[in-house]
């Protein structure tokens, strides 16, 4: 089984990339399931109704968010309606939605996907490790093949997770800093892994945003506005490489395609 994870989809430029390539990539690597990352799809921040109908008609199956959740208030409404939109699990359980799915493929098999967020240097929210325990417990009665997005701003959290998690699910993949590692690799117990999986959105960006205010806000400290960058886009993301039987990660393939 493959499965595509793409990373940080910010705004139209974004979105006009999973338009390009996310059917090509479906039928090159025969791509069983889409899993995108979509809290910066509606220019720049959260996830509002025609960005979700986008990423839908581009071939993404499963949206997971970050800490950008809540900035467009149509994505409760939304996780509500669709139920293939989920949250970061250890948020406070009385924020609507849910943060993880068991998704059914067309060929029977099912396969289970938990958002988390880190906390370091982001909003105080529950520990991710216990979390991920519980949903885990939740989902292996279900599958035993398990993806997480861990949205997290610190390498070093990222990486704890992944080892935390070697040998308990499928894969861990990173998001929320907008530029790709290459360290992706099978950890020791059989779990893929990549510190982060990068943006796909402007090219020519800081992370997205237009170059100049940002540079300007580190130069003088002063307030500026960070308008979302225009141009070429950069698609970014992995595949994921899953015995079904086993849930082990057996190969990984990292993409950066820019125009």
């Amino acid at each position: 089984m493959k499965i595509l994870c793409i990373g940080d989809v910010v705004s139209r430029v974004g979105r006009d990339m999973l338009f390009k390539y996310v059917d090509e990539l479906k039928y090159q690597k025969n791509i069983d399931l889409v899993i995108a990352n979509g809290e910066n799809a509606t220019h720049g921040r959260g996830l509002a109704r025609n960005a979700y109908d986008e990423l839908m008609r581009a071939g993404v199956d499963i949206v997971t968010m970050g800490n950008h959740t809540w900035d467009c208030k149509e994505v409760a409404d939304i996780m509500r309606k669709e139920g293939n939109v989920i949250r970061p699990a250890n948020y406070s359980s009385g924020c609507p939605g849910e943060g993880s799915i068991v998704y059914p493929l067309r060929s029977g098999a099912k396969v289970g996907v938990i958002n988390l967020i880190g906390r370091t240097y982001l909003e105080p929210s529950d520990s991710p490790f216990d979390r991920a325990e519980r949903e885990i417990e939740k989902i292996k009665k279900s599958t035993n093949i398990i993806l997480v997005d861990f949205h997290a701003e610190a390498t070093s959290e990222k990486l704890a997770m992944a080892f935390f998690l070697d040998g308990k699910v499928s894969a861990v993949f990173g998001t929320h800093t907008h530029v790709q590692t290459s360290d992706e690799t099978i950890l020791p117990k059989g779990t893929g892994n990549i510190t982060d999986l990068g943006m796909t959105g402007p090219q020519i960006s800081i992370l997205g945003r237009e170059c100049t205010p940002i540079i300007n806000r580190f130069r003088t400290g002063m307030p500026q506005k960070f308008e979302i960058a225009g141009g070429k886009g950069q698609f970014c993301g992995c595949i994921f490489d899953i015995n079904e039987e086993s849930g082990k990660c057996t190969g990984i393939e990292r993409l950066f395609i820019r125009e």
